[in-house]
């Protein structure tokens, strides 16, 4: 069963804000965008990482995340203006291989690669 449905799929197709918590070490949370998504044909979510050093250091530790994301354009429940979604997963990083290559191409600043494995995505608006 997919845990990242059609309309989690739309949502990202639109510009917004991605907040990724953290909690490892110290609890931190960094933001990126919609656009900056890449969804696997496995439902992992591949993120260009740039900075995101304290969100490393605390994968490193402890990881487990959840992310935060949602588009004003896409209709929600009953029809409403706007959704989001709350995805709770676990997260890695690599720096090397096919799809390092794959995401350096289409973001030419990343250093490095957070990937999410997706365990929930549920829809709040």
């Amino acid at each position: 069963m997919s845990k990242l449905n059609d309309k989690f799929l739309e949502v990202i197709k639109h510009e917004g804000v991605v907040s990724i918590m953290s909690w490892g070490i110290e609890p931190h949370l960094v933001n990126t965008w919609n656009s900056y998504l890449v969804v696997t044909e496995d439902e992992r979510i591949l993120i260009p990482a740039y900075g995101f050093r304290k969100t490393e250091k605390n994968v490193d530790v402890n990881n487990k995340v959840k992310i935060s994301l949602g588009s004003k354009e896409v209709l929600g429940f009953k029809d409403y203006q706007g959704t989001g979604f709350i995805i709770d997963g676990t997260a890695r990083y690599f720096e090397s291989g096919e799809e390092y290559d794959m995401m350096k191409i289409k973001f030419s600043f990343l250093t490095r690669v957070l990937e999410i494995n997706v365990d929930n995505a549920m829809q709040m608006l």
